[in-house]
C-alpha cells in the first residue's frame, strides 16, 4: 500500500475507510493518528494553534513545572479538600 500522502478518501464509506486504515503499516497508523488528534486538538480549542500570548503562558507555567515537579497537589487530595468546603 502507498504512503499515507496517495491515500484517497473523498467518495469513501466509513466501512471502506476502517478497511484501508487496516492496511496501513504501523509507521502510516501512526501519521494518520497524529494527524486525526491535530484534527480533535483544532475543534476542542476552536482555533488552529495558541496565540503568542498563550504560547508564553504555557512555556512558563511548563518551565516552573520543570523547576518543581511536585508543587502542586494530587487531584485526590484537590477534590478531598473541595468536598470538605461544600
Amino acid at each position: 500500500m502507498p504512503g499515507l500522502e496517495a491515500l484517497k478518501i473523498t467518495d469513501m464509506s466509513k466501512a471502506e475507510l476502517l478497511e484501508e486504515f487496516a492496511k496501513l503499516t504501523p509507521a502510516e497508523r501512526s501519521e494518520l493518528w497524529d494527524a486525526l488528534w491535530t484534527l480533535e486538538e483544532r475543534d476542542l480549542l476552536g482555533v488552529s494553534a495558541p496565540t503568542a500570548e498563550e504560547k508564553n503562558v504555557l512555556d512558563q507555567e511548563l518551565d516552573e513545572y520543570q523547576k518543581n515537579p511536585h508543587a502542586g497537589s494530587p487531584w485526590s487530595e484537590v477534590e478531598a479538600r473541595l468536598r470538605r468546603q461544600s
